[in-house]
């Protein structure tokens, strides 16, 4: 293997399939649940946005379901 390789001169080539890893959205969260998961984030090392995506991930896999009782 080389020491040193000169990539100058290539031309590289965008992903084809990028745009459909992930959709850019705009969601509104409220502070404290972006402060527990930015301080998780930074506990594992990790980006909290990817933090935050996985967790949707798995609440979608397994079909979790938010239970509310209203108040009257």
């Amino acid at each position: 293997m080389r020491k040193h390789y000169d990539f100058d001169k290539m031309e590289g080539q965008r992903n084809p399939y990028a745009k459909e890893l992930k959709q850019r959205i705009t969601i509104r969260l409220d502070k404290a649940s972006i402060t527990y998961f930015k301080t998780l984030a930074d506990e594992l090392g990790m980006p909290y946005q990817n933090l935050i995506n996985l967790y949707l991930r798995d609440c979608a896999l397994h079909r979790k379901k938010l239970k509310l009782d209203w108040a009257s």
